[in-house]
């Protein structure tokens, strides 16, 4: 959907406090301005396993917490929070290991878990049906807060996987039977979320289910669930003809992936999240890689990526021996900000405050298709 001007809009705010990161960026949307008044709205977080969000798996609770917050400021009092775990765990555990649990009581919001719920076929759009849950198609208005990660089926959830949890267990099932593309194209057909919230707080390099959590230091938004699906395709590292659902769903006119045509509209400060040590043993292998010094978060999160794409294509070994060659490891963050600029140092650096190196990638930060487009081109040389 695009703004009042006819533009196409992904908000992207950037810090460490994850809360004033999601007001910055519903105030950016101005959110209140497309929900009917005294609809009723449901928060729709990603709490596919029963773990807490440092894991990489799940959506942060405190990002729930500013978008009720926000809402009930704006005269919104029907919220709910409902959610429907995947087949093998429990939506109950998951709402508590999250933290969701204790927000919902804190807040005194209902928690609707959509495992036990009733369910309704609807048109798809495409001569087909899909069961979806009673209690999304009542909602008025969908506030989707899924997590930026990578998934080991699709390589990318967000905006439109996210509405998967609106199903009922056996649809889940029959949708990973057909492929997962084509079904979750068509169930944002039939299901259409309001506006999407994300969390890139630190989401999971590869595996929806968390563990190899990535420091990303950033809240994305945006009222086009494709356009936003295409951003997160380049900030982590891929291309987005490589996760068909975000094309078909395009093609079934959900929305846009014409990233060129969209204004990305930065909020907060970049430099405000550091980059924090890598967590996980997957992630410090490819951080070996990489000379840090007072890097802001996103930027070494895309530099991870983009190491983490050259991995998946089997040419870390092939990039190893080039990086020996010209120097070493690859130069990041603000430490580094003191070189000569123009390439006048020798070396490889990762966005605008390495510009200094030989050889360098420019933006602030760039995004992590930029960073394996550039590692592969050094393989290749």
């Amino acid at each position: 959907m695009r703004g009042r001007d006819g533009k196409e809009r992904v908000y992207v705010a950037y810090g460490k406090d994850s809360a004033a990161m999601a007001r910055l960026v519903l105030e950016a949307a101005k959110l209140e301005e497309r929900i009917p008044k005294g609809g009723l709205v449901a928060l729709k977080p990603n709490l596919v396993v029963s773990k807490p969000a440092s894991s990489g798996a799940t959506t942060h609770p405190e990002i729930a917490r500013a978008a009720a917050t926000y809402l009930r400021e704006k005269g919104f009092s029907r919220l709910v929070i409902m959610e429907g775990s995947w087949v093998g765990d429990s939506t109950g555990k998951a709402f508590k290991a999250s933290g969701f649990e204790a927000l919902a009581k804190e807040l005194g919001l209902p928690l609707v878990d959509l495992q036990e719920d009733s369910y309704s076929l609807r048109p798809d759009g495409r001569g087909g049906r899909i069961a979806i849950c009673d209690a999304a198609l009542e909602a008025d208005f969908i506030l989707n807060l899924p997590v930026i990660k990578g998934h080991c089926q699709t390589l990318v959830t967000c905006a439109l996987k996210n509405m998967k949890g609106c199903i009922p267990d056996d649809e889940k099932s029959r949708f990973h039977e057909l492929g997962l593309h084509e079904p979750i194209a068509r169930l944002n057909a039939a299901l259409k979320s309001g506006f999407t919230l994300a969390d890139g707080i630190c989401g999971d390099l590869d595996f929806e289910e968390g563990g190899n959590p990535v420091p990303m230091g950033i809240v994305a938004g945006s009222w086009d669930p494709v356009l936003l699906d295409s951003y997160v395709c380049r900030l982590l590292g891929h291309r987005i003809e490589d996760v068909p659902y975000i094309g078909l769903a395009e093609s079934y006119g959900i929305g846009s992936s014409n990233l060129r045509a969209a204004e990305v509209v930065e909020l907060g400060d970049k430099e405000e999240a550091a980059a924090a040590p890598p967590p996980s043993g997957k992630v410090r292998v490819l951080a070996a890689r990489v000379d840090e010094k007072a890097a802001c978060s996103a930027c070494y999160a895309a530099l991870i990526h983009g190491l983490a794409r050259v991995q998946e294509g089997g040419g870390l070994g092939a990039l190893d021996r080039r990086l020996a060659a010209l120097g070493g490891k690859i130069r990041i963050g603000r430490g580094f900000r003191r070189d000569p600029g123009n390439g006048a140092t020798p070396g490889i650096g990762f966005g605008a405050c390495a510009r200094g190196a030989g050889l360098w990638v420019e933006g602030c930060p760039p995004d992590g298709g930029a960073a394996a487009d550039f590692l592969e081109s050094l393989i290749e040389e």
